[in-house]
Parts: structure tokens; sequence; C-alpha cells
């Protein structure tokens, strides 16, 4: 019991580190995602490019909400945004670095599908194959306008009948291959350097203001913690007492029916001492409210 105490609190403790471990879990998860994902093209002029670029945008964004949902530091920034002033200011640098921080740890995900999906190029090669000159390729020049975008519209389907005797295939697939993975390490590129850049330049600026804003962020979803796990052993203290309350007033029946009743009358005070001044749903009532609009100074 005492070591899934000790594992609770680290987790408490060091929840950055956890929402860290969260957004690598997630990150992988997406590779695998895209890795075992059927990607089949329609191969139609009206379809490939909603298609393909629904398969590169529609999960990251998916991917971006369940790092919010999966963050909790997400819905304490919103608390203590939202939250009236009260007798405590609400500090606007601290809000802000943690919205920094929440978004930076739920862009990963999004990022490396993103990433995965331009280095691979299925999904480039079946957006933006009808998009492509057919001037520059030899295949199609005895073509209709209209035979040259159904031809082009299958490019990415090799196993179609009509393109399987096409030379120009081939060309156009490596064409828009090139194309996805120069972009895909362009991105790549630019956030390794900018998240150097990040790290290095850091330390130019004011760093105690980054410090004051990262500790008072701390502690704020600390003390959201402390207070549920308080509020959750106040409920239990409280519904414990609402029921020896309801056993004591049936004291008689239980007589009647000859049970036996056996109270510990030190516990009883203990928990008295511990309800004391809180001890219906109205003074419970009161109290949260307090909490909400009249938090105490710090």
């Amino acid at each position: 019991m005492e070591c899934f105490r000790m594992i609770f609190q680290y987790f408490q403790s060091n929840s950055e580190s956890v929402m860290n471990g969260i957004c690598g879990l997630l990150a992988l998860a997406s590779v695998k995602m895209y890795t075992s994902f059927d990607f089949s093209c329609p191969c139609l002029p009206r379809y490939n490019m909603a298609y393909g670029l629904g398969i590169m945008f529609v999960p990251p964004i998916a991917l971006f909400f369940c790092s919010l949902l999966l963050n909790r530091q997400s819905l304490v920034m919103l608390e203590e945004w939202r939250r009236p002033q009260g007798r405590r200011k609400k500090d606007l640098a601290v809000i802000r670095y943690m919205c920094s921080s929440i978004l930076q740890r739920a862009m990963v995900a999004p990022v490396v599908w993103v990433i995965v999906t331009l280095l691979d190029g299925k999904c480039l090669i079946c957006a933006f194959s009808s998009s492509v000159d057919p001037e520059n390729f030899v295949g199609f020049a005895n073509a209709s306008p209209v035979q040259v975008q159904q031809l082009l519209a299958k490019v990415p389907c090799k196993d179609d009948e009509l393109m399987r005797n096409n030379t120009s295939r081939k060309a156009v697939s490596r064409y828009l291959r090139c194309w996805s993975q120069a972009l895909g390490w362009s991105i790549l590129l630019i956030l390794i350097v900018a998240a150097f850049l990040a790290r290095w330049l850091r330390p130019c600026f004011k760093q105690a203001t980054l410090l004051q804003a990262r500790h008072w962020s701390n502690y704020i979803d600390i003390e959201q913690k402390i207070f549920e796990e308080t509020c959750c052993e106040h409920s239990r203290l409280f519904a414990h007492k609402c029921i020896l309350h309801f056993f004591e007033n049936m004291q008689q029946e239980i007589k009647q029916h000859s049970f036996n009743l056996p109270r510990e009358e030190e516990g009883a005070e203990g928990e008295e001492d511990l309800l004391r001044g809180i001890t219906d749903q109205g003074q419970v009532n009161k109290l949260l409210k307090m909490w909400y609009y009249e938090k105490p100074p710090l």
C-alpha cells in the first residue's frame, strides 16, 4: 500500500513529466496508426484531393483534441482564466505560460503525423496527382483533356488497367513523392531549428519572469489537486457522519429487532473534530461558492 501511495504522490507532484510521457506515447501511437492504416486512394478526379488532404489533416486534429483532453492542466488553465477576480488577482503571465505549455505538448502528435505522411508521400500523390502539368510528361501527349484528367487521377492506383501500360505514371509518382519528402524534411528541419533557438535564446530574456510564471502555474495545479483531495476526504467523513446519524435515529427499531450496534466513541469524536463547522449541506455549498468566487490571497 505504501508503494502505491509513493507512486501516486510521484505522479501528483510530477504532472509535467507525466504529460511529457503521454505526449510521447501519443506520438508513437500516431506513427503506429499510420503504418497500420490501409491507404486506398479513390482515384477519381473529384475525390482524390479531399481524401488525400483529409487523411493528412483530419487525424492530426483528432490527436490534438485528444492531447488537450488528456492534459489535466488545460482544464486548470481554463478555470484560472474564467474564474472571478475575487480576493486573489489573476496573473496573465501565468495563464500565458500554461497555455503555451499545453499547446506545445498538444502539437507533438499532430506534427508527427503530418511529417510521417509527407515523408511517405502517398497522401500528397493522391491529393495532387490531378494538378500536375501533363505537358511535362510524355505519356499524356496524345490524350484528350478529359482523358488526361482521368489518367492523372489514376496515378496513385498502380494496379489500374489504364495505368499499367502508361510510362509516365511512375514519373508523376516520383515527382510528387520528391516534393512531399522535401516538404516533410523542411518542416522537420524548421521545427528542430526553432526548438534549438528557443532553448538557447531563452536565457537571454528575463529568466526571473519565466521562473515566476512556471512556479505559480505549478502552484495552481497542485493547489487544485489538494483541494479536490480535501473535498473527497470531507465527503467521505460527511457521508459517514450522516449514516451514523441515521442509525442513531433508528436505535428503537434496531433494539426491537435485537440488533447490537457497537460504537467507537473515540473515532466519532475524531470525526466530529474534522467536521466541526461544516456539518450540513448549506455550509458545504457556501464553502465551495466562497472558494470559487473569493479564493484566499496568496
